[in-house]
């Protein structure tokens, strides 16, 4: 750290200004409806009948947007900040007013009386802005609502951005969260000469809602340890509630500045050798960090009611709740409000003194408008392979079988390749894409890795886009920060497991939705998930990985906003994800095989049916022409429609006389209607597809009464039967697992021959076979350990 002092008495002055300017702002966002300047003395009128928002925090976050501003000016360093304590909006609110990029997004938000008035009345209002970090709030990537994503979003959003400072300003609260926590490790995978830097700031103010917090009360040098553990060069900036003011501008200002100086270091000492060797741990750059303690709700009311406030928690949320009501409440708000001196600050038209200013940067490098926070802007066309070459043939259905994920990785490999230099695709996952069957994806990037290499490793370079870590939380923050900030990406993971990340995609969601009703938000590239692994073909690891319940989980979020498909085979699989990656504004959530799966559609029939998204497969089925069928098999997933393609050829053999239909369901959404979720299919064509008075027996690869939801309007809703996931798990084998759950070939055909109409008496013999062969496979598969030849052996007959 250098040792000479950074500022002048007038420089720690005017950053004084700013900080005081932010203080009043922020408060005055919490209480005033009126009198925006203090003109006249505090009235009940003047102070809005809710009083929302949480002040504790905003002094703090004030004080690193004031010093990221003098950082910008001096340095000309383009940076954003990731706000994760988020319920302090209203300090970068008025940080984005302050420099004007508020009022420019929203005229009616100008630098002055009125749009100071408006900026106070909006907040925390029905028809305003939120009190969180949402869309709404200028060079914000996060909502901060649930905490514990600011640091893998800070450092999703360095990667592939060389010229970006990132710094993550993190709650001590939110640091005792498992995201949080993981998060740390992610300067494993930073690399120094092709991404940006991330900065972290640890903010300590002590308290939670109701309790202090943990790394707060830590000595200093078992916080030191800890970090220095993690792998960072730790820097302490320490202000309790006498401390003047001018000494923690002074002390933050050098922190910063020494950060800055060594993060430029660090940058120039790998990319003028484009990067130490590989070989060694110690050549991984110790990025420096910020510890910030300042008090909580510091310069804020000292108590309330003989009860200490500022530096407790009871400063968390609105330190004065009863403003409207208690005078002496209303007296000193006002004395607090004053104690910024606000006659100094602004003019009497409400703008900004020019000491308010001196330190605000100009047009993009502002903290409100830098492209990044608003990635849309920065958003370019991925230039996605020609799916021929990747493509499988089919001379006919089911003649073959290919792994779907392992040709996708070939795919996502020429896709590496394509974007090789300009560096906005990243494959994302908790070290399982050899696992995922993906592998292939290494021919056109390694995965990405800076800490030690040893002779046995495969497949890790310094500058790779693959990127692995076992921990979910921190692959989907990466992933929301790269998105966010104008990339594209994927997400792989085993399907029972995406699970661990329900919460932060049901955010990421909230945040889409919202901001499509921000003008100014450009759309971003939609989050893809390619859940593989999945439930039916996890018989090897058992019960604890078989759960298909992130589907319901997804579609129960914003319409406008979800997609979920369920590709059969391997040319749907890739034209699904083929759509997935050009698509924006979305979460895309694909299912799909890793193991050996029969090819049902060439790649011209699978481009015709994805888009469909749901069709009937005549070439499967025995139905006449210009007649309807007697009974409709329906499947989603490609385990269910091998199940249903079986038990057709089964009914074909038995029951030759029999019409039966199979529809085959990619979009699940289809299955509602348009006024449900925009993929919904009009209920002409659905009746065209599933009639409206045949019974339907409908595999499903999830939990089966998602079918019955999505179509419970529809005309033939009470003649369906909906076989899926029922939660009957094991260490099994694969054709058990249906068996167990009542999916199975047999089970099916059992069930058409109950509800087709005058079926059970005539195929009773039929059925009776069908049971025998599920009660022949219970004894097999204990005798042998494997599954019966018959279903070892199965293939589609044809015709």
């Amino acid at each position: 750290m250098p040792e000479h002092d950074h500022l002048t008495d007038h420089e720690a002055d005017q950053l004084d200004a700013h900080w005081r300017a932010l203080n009043y702002l922020s408060a005055a966002q919490l209480y005033l409806r009126a009198n925006p300047l203090l003109d006249e003395p505090l009235r009940p009128e003047h102070i809005k009948p809710r009083l929302l928002g949480h002040w504790g925090t905003c002094p703090g976050l004030g004080l690193m947007y004031t010093h990221l501003n003098r950082m910008i000016r001096r340095t000309g360093r383009r940076t954003m900040a990731v706000w994760g304590p988020g319920h302090g909006a209203a300090a970068v609110l008025a940080g984005a007013w302050l420099e004007g990029t508020y009022g420019e997004l929203d005229p009616d938000a100008s630098r002055d009386r009125a749009g100071m008035l408006r900026l106070f009345r909006d907040f925390s209002q029905p028809g305003g802005v939120p009190s969180h970090t949402a869309p709404d709030v200028p060079g914000s990537i996060q909502e901060g609502g649930e905490l514990g994503y600011s640091l893998a979003h800070a450092y999703g959003a360095a990667f592939d951005h060389p010229d970006l400072l990132v710094c993550a300003v993190i709650g001590d609260g939110e640091a005792e969260t498992g995201p949080l926590a993981a998060s740390w490790h992610s300067n494993a995978f930073l690399d120094p000469v092709h991404d940006g830097a991330v900065l972290p700031v640890l903010h300590l103010n002590g308290y939670k809602i109701a309790n202090p917090t943990v790394l707060s009360r830590l000595p200093r040098e078992e916080l030191e340890l800890l970090l220095r553990g993690y792998g960072y060069e730790p820097v302490f900036v320490t202000a309790d509630t006498g401390t003047p003011p001018a000494q923690a501008h002074r002390e933050l200002a050098a922190a910063l500045d020494g950060a800055v100086e060594r993060i430029d270091a660090l940058q120039q000492a790998a990319r003028s050798a484009d990067g130490p060797p590989a070989g060694q741990a110690e050549d991984r750059p110790h990025w420096p960090m910020i510890v910030l303690r300042t008090p909580k709700g510091w310069s804020g009311p000292r108590e309330l009611d003989g009860l200490p406030v500022e530096g407790t928690w009871r400063a968390h949320q609105v330190p004065l709740p009863a403003v409207r009501e208690d005078a002496e409440q209303l007296r000193a708000l006002e004395r607090w409000l004053r104690s910024y001196r606000p006659d100094d600050l602004f003019d009497e038209d409400g703008r900004p003194r020019g000491q308010v200013l001196e330190w605000v940067p100009e047009g993009s490098l502002r903290l409100g408008s830098v492209p990044e926070a608003n990635g849309g802007r920065l958003l370019r066309r991925l230039p996605l392979p020609a799916l021929e070459p990747h493509a499988v043939p089919v001379e006919r259905p089911g003649g073959d079988a290919h792994e779907p994920t392992r040709v996708l990785g070939g795919m996502l490999a020429e896709l590496m390749e394509a974007t090789r230099e300009r560096r906005d695709f990243r494959l994302f996952g908790p070290d399982e894409t050899d696992s995922n069957h993906l592998d292939g994806v290494y021919e056109g990037s390694p995965r990405g890795w800076q800490a030690g290499y040893k002779p046995t490793d495969e497949h890790l370079g310094r500058h790779g886009r693959v990127l692995e870590v076992l921990s979910e939380h921190m692959c989907q923050g990466w992933l929301e920060g790269y998105v966010l900030t104008g990339r594209h990406g994927l997400f792989a993971s085993y399907e029972a497991f995406a699970n661990l990340v329900a919460s932060m995609v049901a955010q990421h969601v909230k945040w889409v939705h919202s901001a499509r009703e921000v003008t100014w938000r450009r759309p971003v590239a939609s989050l893809n998930y390619l859940l593989t692994s999945h439930a039916w073909r996890q018989d090897h690891n058992g019960f604890s990985h078989q759960d298909p319940g992130f589907i319901d989980h997804v579609l129960n979020k914003s319409p406008d906003v979800v997609r979920v498909y369920l590709p059969p085979d391997t040319n749907t699989l890739l034209c699904v994800t083929d759509h997935a990656l050009r698509t924006k504004d979305t979460v895309n959530l694909i299912v799909a095989a890793k193991h050996g799966c029969f090819d049902w559609l060439d790649l011209e029939q699978a481009r015709a049916h994805c888009a469909r998204g749901l069709g009937v497969w005549e070439w499967a089925g025995t139905e006449r022409a210009s007649e309807e069928p007697d009974v409709v098999l329906a499947c989603a997933g490609d385990v269910p429609t091998q199940e249903v393609l079986a038990a057709a050829s089964l009914l074909r053999s038995w029951l030759p006389r029999l019409a039966v239909r199979v529809v085959n369901v990619v979009d699940i959404a289809r299955l509602t209607q348009p006024s449900q979720h925009p993929h919904g299919l009009p209920d002409p064509d659905f009746d065209a597809v599933f009639t409206r008075d045949r019974p339907v027996v409908f595999a499903y690869h999830g939990y089966p009464w998602l079918v019955h939801r999505l179509a419970y309007r529809r005309a033939v809703h009470e003649l369906m039967s909906v076989r899926g996931y029922r939660e009957a798990g094991s260490t099994t084998t694969p054709f058990d697992m249906v068996v167990r759950n009542g999916m199975d070939r047999y089970s099916l055909v059992m069930d058409v021959i109950d509800r087709v109409p005058g079926l059970a008496t005539r195929a009773a013999r039929v059925r009776q076979a069908a049971a025998d062969l599920r009660e022949r496979h219970h004894w097999y598969i204990r005798e042998h350990g494997v599954d019966m030849p018959e279903v070892v052996n199965w293939r589609w007959p044809g015709r």
